[in-house]
């Protein structure tokens, strides 16, 4: 038997090329990125203070902080593994629930996320400022991630996810263990990372796509346009003839 081509075996890593929605979104960040980090220091933290999330500074009106924040990061590292994430659990999300849908969602857990840091930031409660400190400045989409972190591990429970890329861990319980390990971090010093905000977003997920009432409808038209398809092509393939038996057996 002749070896086929070499060509014919190829590998593939993550999800595919980027989507529409996804797309724009991370040249965005990244533009922001570039932005922050080539002009002068000074510059660069009016904008910080500008569009980071500050509680304080929303609870004075600057409203637009709960939608600007998820455009900001802290550095090389903050953009590279937030953007990766996007792209590895966001590209499916969106071509099975169409970009406006994908939009809403993602946008509704990274302010969500936002809220969730304000509220906890204003609780009179000794424990609460430890959470999410009244002053503190709070750039990256990590919110918005772990929302859609939490979609990836519903839709897909089933599909492996390597931890540390090492381990592969089904994606349920990819989703459980990090958000026991974001419960555990906001409890104790921070380090700097606003686990609140994580926390926020993994919430919101999972209300938007357990509540019922803001579940994307987008799925439902995909599944039914997939189940048409599949009939299209057993109606129109190439079946071994001959005998009555041999009629659902596809030749390829």
């Amino acid at each position: 038997m002749r070896r086929p081509p070499s060509r014919e075996f190829s590998y593939a890593f993550g999800p595919g090329p980027l989507s529409r929605a996804i797309k724009a979104i991370v040249i965005v960040n990244v533009v922001m990125f570039l932005l922050t980090y080539l002009l002068p220091s000074q510059l660069s933290a009016v904008i910080v203070n500008l569009l980071g999330l500050r509680p304080s500074d929303v609870l004075h009106g600057w409203i637009w902080q709960l939608v600007t924040y998820m455009f900001l990061h802290g550095g090389l590292a903050h953009i590279l593994f937030n953007m990766l994430a996007l792209w590895m659990f966001g590209t499916e999300l969106e071509r099975l629930w169409g970009t406006p849908a994908f939009v809403r969602y993602y946008f509704t857990c990274g302010v969500a996320a936002a809220v969730t840091t304000v509220v906890i930031a204003i609780l009179p409660f000794a424990f609460t400022a430890r959470l999410a400190y009244l002053g503190s400045n709070i750039i990256g989409a990590s919110g918005a991630i772990y929302g859609l972190l939490l979609a990836y591990g519903l839709t897909f429970p089933n599909r492996p996810i390597y931890m540390y890329l090492v381990f592969p861990i089904p994606a349920k319980y990819f989703v459980m263990i990090m958000g026991c390990i974001e419960l555990l971090l906001s409890t104790g010093d921070s380090g700097g990372v606003a686990h609140v905000t994580h926390l926020g977003g993994l919430v919101a997920g999972y209300f938007l796509l357990r509540g019922g009432k803001l579940r994307p409808a987008d799925e439902v038209r995909y599944r039914y346009l997939k189940w048409k398809m599949d009939r299209a092509r057993k109606k129109f393939g190439v079946y071994s003839g001959g005998r009555k038996d041999d009629w659902d057996k596809h030749v390829h």
